[in-house]
């Protein structure tokens, strides 16, 4: 009995997850892999395998409708890809070999005064509707970094240029560390290379974002999977919600401003760092 409360508990937590990691571009992780330590006492290496897969799910259905509606970037994308990937394989195996050490707890508390410093600058360009279309540096200019969408909600397109890409690929591959390291996709610094660094609209920072989480996310989950970290029972119900919250976030994306969709980004952003800060401080 209490097995199937705990299904029910963590598909109707996943859906609230789906649906906001979708909207904001930082996967169904972002919540649920501290909640599932901090209020359903799941071990740290388990709730990072129902995590990943969560992470999956949000990318693979909210990613579908972001490519369809022309807010995701493939080729920006795929470009930041060669440092994800590599960044996620080393944090999942980090994950493997670290479960069982003291070193969990001090990964998150400094991982969440990372994101704390973060904030200020997201906050610093809270009134920007779309970024001033630059020239590009020389590795945007080569790769074509660059690219338009109709926004709905402005009723014009927008064109956008990559800016300052090598810096870009630096986070990224932190973003993938993190991913692997935690299962929380590490959306939340891959929306911050794509917004602050290579300076992309809000909205195509998420889009864009959504669709890179579920490749750095798959890299990792191998892993995990043959580190035994995968549970069914917990995988599945995470799973099927995420996929249904997901799906209402992409629906409801292209009619927000970029403005707002920031505004909800930093509010997760604040609210992330002091859950990981927490769920660090709870395991020392």
């Amino acid at each position: 009995m209490l097995l199937w409360v705990l299904v029910v508990a963590l598909l109707l937590t996943a859906i609230g997850a789906g649906f906001l990691g979708s909207l904001v571009g930082l996967g169904g992780g972002v919540v649920l892999a501290p909640v599932m330590v901090l209020f359903f006492g799941i071990p740290f290496g388990f709730a990072v395998g129902a995590s990943a897969i969560s992470v999956l799910a949000t990318s693979t259905t909210s990613g579908a409708t972001y490519v369809q509606d022309r807010l995701t970037d493939l080729r920006i994308g795929n470009f930041l890809q060669i440092a994800t990937v590599p960044g996620a394989l080393l944090g999942a195996t980090a994950t493997v070999l670290l479960v069982h050490s003291d070193l969990v707890p001090v990964l998150l508390i400094l991982l969440g005064i990372v994101l704390f410093v973060s904030v200020p600058g997201s906050l610093a360009m809270r009134h920007e509707e779309d970024p001033p279309l630059g020239p590009g540096d020389a590795v945007s200019q080569h790769l074509k970094l660059e690219g338009a969408y109709l926004d709905r909600r402005q009723n014009r397109v927008v064109r956008y240029r990559g800016q300052n890409s090598v810096s870009a690929l630096g986070v990224m591959f932190g973003a993938g560390i993190v991913s692997g390291l935690f299962g929380i996709g590490s959306g939340v610094l891959k929306v911050l290379a794509l917004d602050r660094s290579l300076r992309l609209p809000m909205k195509v920072s998420t889009a864009t974002s959504n669709f890179m989480i579920g490749v750095t996310a798959t890299a990792g989950i191998g892993v995990l999977l043959v580190g035994g970290l995968v549970l069914p029972v917990l995988a599945a119900p995470v799973a099927i919600g995420t996929t249904l919250g997901s799906f209402g976030g992409s629906r409801v994306l292209p009619d927000l401003t970029n403005r707002l969709v920031r505004w909800l980004f930093v509010v997760v952003l604040v609210v992330l760092a002091i859950e990981t800060i927490v769920r660090g401080a709870v395991q020392l």
